[in-house]
């Protein structure tokens, strides 16, 4: 009995180094958690996509499966993990894949409710920040802003056609309490 339990832990153990071998970043996942990743750069972090066209790949390398694509820049997502010249990111709906590195940029933009996609709910744009401020414009979920600072849970931010102040909690690109300055 002692024999057979023995090669059954020797065969595990070769399959979990197996699986290190071809996915290296499994182990990388704790350690970088609220640290910096192999860039420098901290792990987790906001960016957008540079391009119009970005694979989503189900591992860090070209041989892996494109998942999916992106076809709009500018989207944010979130770096999770990094991998050489690989970040793993998460997008609004909470999937996550691989992306080289040089299609990520360092733009700041959000998504406004991007989980009330399929409502009618609406998202004040504020003149300043705070609750009782004046209403610009109301903004409809999946609407693309870019992020031009945060300060005390609002976040300014600008589009084609509008700039003012938004609750930080209705916005997928940025952390609860971030401050930025652009």
């Amino acid at each position: 009995m002692k024999n057979i339990r023995f090669r059954a832990l020797g065969a595990l153990a070769t399959a979990f180094l197996l699986f290190l071998l071809v996915f290296p970043s499994a182990m990388t996942v704790q350690a970088q958690s609220g640290g910096s990743g192999v860039s420098g750069l901290p792990v987790p972090r906001f960016v957008s996509l540079k391009s119009d066209r970005v694979n989503v790949r189900k591992g860090p390398s070209r041989n892996h499966e494109i998942g999916w694509t992106f076809i709009r820049s500018r989207l944010p997502v979130e770096v999770i993990q990094e991998y050489d010249d690989w970040r793993r990111i998460r997008d609004w709906e909470g999937k996550d894949g691989w992306v080289f590195k040089t299609l990520l940029t360092g733009y700041r933009s959000a998504l406004v409710t991007p989980w009330l996609e399929d409502t009618i709910e609406t998202t004040p744009l504020r003149k300043r920040p705070g609750p009782n401020e004046e209403i610009e414009a109301y903004l409809e979920p999946m609407v693309l802003a870019g992020v031009v600072e945060c300060e005390d849970g609002y976040c300014r931010v600008s589009g084609k056609d509008f700039e003012g102040w938004v609750d930080q909690s209705r916005l997928f690109g940025v952390y609860k309490n971030e401050t930025i300055n652009n």
